[in-house]
């Protein structure tokens, strides 16, 4: 008997475009014959199912359950596809496990702290996770462009603490446009992150979970055609990106050894992807994502092609695991 999958996508962010083409990506690829896709996306107002004929049908919350035509459509499982808040940050993977439905992905805590970079760093730094330099503000505080220039050093970035995609992200050349990328980056959240430029080699590598085995993926050597690694670069084709990586085969098992560690560190299931750069030999760890995109062109599909995995492999094995857990 085929299982009823529900595939949630949209979600209340900027990403809310890219998670409604990975979702699509997600329907497409499930294998027919083992499951019936639903593509429902939920933002703000609702949270609804369309139907092939632009037919709408609204979630019922209490138990995340669809009425059409009478009939009341139950689901064995929901894959998550939203990239931001809700679907990233740990408030869709409270709900799921208060109403007992299994969702992909990782746990509402592992989602939390990994979608709150100032708070994942430093969770990692005792372990000798190296990051950054960093300087943390909240809205409202006072702070000192002369402090975080002598801390940090220029060009440095200004990023919105909580947020994917690059979205709230601005590398600074001087002094005095600082305030202008803080205020800007406090309109996409309320806490900030503000890092020393690292010049060097960056890299994107995913760590899943398949097939009940913790598995590295080929790493992505990034190469921005803009100033660094944006939504321009990460959506709009500004960049170059190579699977696998141009490293020495020392520097590659060192990388994949360290992103292992941290997604077992961080109690990680399901996909992830992290972000590395390389200074001189060493590596910095940026960030990691929970839910990251997967339409064919995405970073982490890329690497499970060349790993040998077919996007209906690597969505299958994720939604049974989380159906057998």
């Amino acid at each position: 008997m085929k299982k009823n999958i529900a595939v949630i996508m949209g979600g209340f962010s900027g990403e809310a475009e890219v998670s409604l083409k990975s979702g699509s990506v997600v329907a497409a690829h499930l294998n027919k014959e083992k499951y019936t896709p639903y593509l429902i996306r939920i933002d703000k107002v609702r949270w609804v199912y369309t139907d092939e004929q632009g037919n709408e049908y609204d979630i019922d919350k209490n138990d995340f359950s669809l009425t059409i035509k009478g009939e009341k459509i139950k689901f064995a499982a929901v894959f998550n596809a939203i990239h931001g808040t809700p679907g990233e940050d740990g408030y869709l993977q409270a709900y799921f496990k208060l109403i007992g439905l299994p969702l992909t992905g990782c746990s509402m805590y592992a989602s939390a702290l990994t979608f709150n970079k100032r708070d994942m760093l430093s969770v990692l730094k005792p372990f000798g996770i190296l990051s950054a330099p960093s300087y943390y503000l909240n809205k409202g505080e006072d702070y000192n462009t002369a402090d975080i220039v002598a801390k940090l050093g220029l060009p440095c970035f200004v990023k919105a603490n909580k947020s994917g995609s690059s979205l709230g992200t601005y590398k600074v050349y001087d002094e005095d446009k600082i305030p202008e990328a803080i205020e800007k980056a406090f309109q996409v959240d309320d806490e900030i992150l503000i890092e020393g430029f690292l010049n060097g080699t960056e890299v994107s590598i995913g760590v899943i979970n398949y097939k009940g085995e913790t598995k590295v993926l080929p790493m992505t050597e990034i190469i921005s055609e803009n100033d660094f690694f944006d939504y321009e670069a990460k959506y709009l084709g500004k960049s170059k990106e190579i699977t696998p990586a141009r490293l020495s085969p020392e520097m590659t098992d060192k990388i994949n050894t360290l992103a292992e560690r941290v997604y077992r560190l961080l109690k990680m299931e399901g996909f992830s992807r992290s972000e590395f750069i390389i200074v001189d030999d060493t590596p910095y760890l940026l960030e990691m994502n929970t839910t990251p995109g997967l339409t064919e062109t995405s970073l982490l599909p890329q690497q499970a092609k060349v790993a040998g995995i077919s996007l209906e492999a690597l969505f299958e094995s994720e939604i049974e695991r989380v159906i057998n857990k």
